[in-house]
């Protein structure tokens, strides 16, 4: 496949693979026409060595680093990506695509079936973390590199580096996963489910096929971004930001939002359904819910990463993290040395909950910078 000529600081668009290029699934079904929306940043060396991958979490996208289209607002991570940052456009060729499944360009439930068409719907065919690392590796094949300096991501996009590891570790020299975990817990699969459910019980939602009435379950979406956005904060953060204040004088003595936690949580849910599809929340979430790294390994997430003994990684809890606590993250860090990776691991201090890898966390940021650096130092950028 030819490789695309990206020389530009800021670039991207959608890649779409040739039809004898089609993207075979773990469900044994296949996409054809593949198209995978992405950005870049940065340049590709002469000699190929500086290309990081970062990989997003549910709700994210590609647009790391630039300003997101619909809501205009600048990209979700510039405590990691930007001049002077870890990850830097004047050092790194910084890759970010939106995953398969997903609602920015990529192929996903919304996408237009050829065979029909209309929009795919529950037609799409279940997708796991595996499928989306496959399709992540043909985009940065597309791209002209062969071996990335890192795979970053954290929450889903953690899941995405360990699978990068296990599936391709001869193409990756570092791994950075930040508040993830190696499968799903069953208090995570629960919270997914409460969401897939009130998405399906939206009048609007059609049995899936809302596209083709002209209609959106906006109201089942909005529940369930509000009830996962509880999973990405503490409580410690919501009684600091919110406790009981109210929204005005006295109560309302009604079902309004009087508190400002409530207020705050329907805004959360509002917003959320002008940039994201309601089966592409669907079928992500089925992803995350299905990844176990060490299923397919007789059960031992040691033997999962064999194959990845070389690879450089770094492993960052938060303590106050309830969604992927560190005591999992332990355990991914126990696995890879038990498999004799080189692991390094750090639970950070921080009452922000499960978000605290998307805000201000000095130490996070300066634990960034130092492996990253190491590991340039090792792979002769510097």
């Amino acid at each position: 496949m030819a490789a695309l000529n990206l020389v530009t600081p800021t670039s991207g668009g959608t890649w779409r693979f040739p039809a004898n290029e089609p993207l075979r699934l773990d469900s044994g079904g296949v996409i054809e026409g593949l198209e995978i929306a992405y950005q870049t940043y940065g340049q590709l060396n002469a000699d190929k060595s500086n290309a990081v991958l970062i990989c997003h979490a549910l709700t994210m996208d590609q647009y790391v680093a630039s300003p997101h289209p619909v809501t205009g607002k600048p990209g979700w991570w510039p405590r990691l990506v930007g001049p002077g940052k870890p990850l830097d456009p004047a050092r790194h060729f910084i890759i970010c695509s939106n995953v398969i499944g997903g609602c920015m360009g990529s192929t996903g439930p919304a996408s237009i079936n050829p065979a029909t068409g209309k929009a795919y719907g529950l037609s799409f065919p279940v997708i796991t973390i595996a499928d989306m690392v496959r399709a992540q590796a043909m985009l940065v094949s597309a791209l002209g590199v062969e071996t990335l300096f890192a795979v970053v991501g954290g929450s889903m996009g953690g899941m995405q580096v360990q699978q990068w590891a296990v599936d391709y570790p001869e193409r990756m020299f570092s791994a950075v996963v930040l508040a993830s975990a190696s499968r799903h817990s069953a208090q995570n699969i629960a919270f997914h489910e409460v969401g897939r459910q009130a998405i399906m019980a939206d009048p609007d939602w059609r049995g899936g096929a809302y596209a083709d009435h002209g209609v959106r379950p906006e109201k089942g979406l909005a529940v369930a971004r509000m009830a996962a956005h509880i999973t990405y904060l503490s409580e410690p953060a919501l009684q600091r930001k919110f406790g009981r204040e109210l929204q005005r004088d006295g109560l309302s003595w009604g079902f309004d939002a009087d508190f400002q936690v409530e207020s705050y949580l329907r805004h959360q849910g509002s917003s959320f359904v002008d940039r994201f599809d309601a089966n592409s929340y669907l079928y992500i979430t089925r992803a995350m819910d299905y990844f176990d790294i060490a299923a397919s390994h007789g059960g031992v997430l040691a033997k999962a990463f064999t194959r990845a003994r070389h690879v450089r990684f770094c492993v960052l809890s938060f303590s106050s993290d309830w969604l992927y606590p560190t005591a999992e993250n332990r355990h991914l860090v126990r696995a890879l040395t038990a498999a004799g990776a080189r692991a390094a691991f750090a639970e950070i201090e921080s009452d922000k909950g499960h978000d605290a890898f998307l805000l201000d966390e000095p130490v996070m940021d300066a634990a960034l910078e130092g492996f990253l650096a190491s590991a340039e130092r090792d792979r002769g950028l510097v």
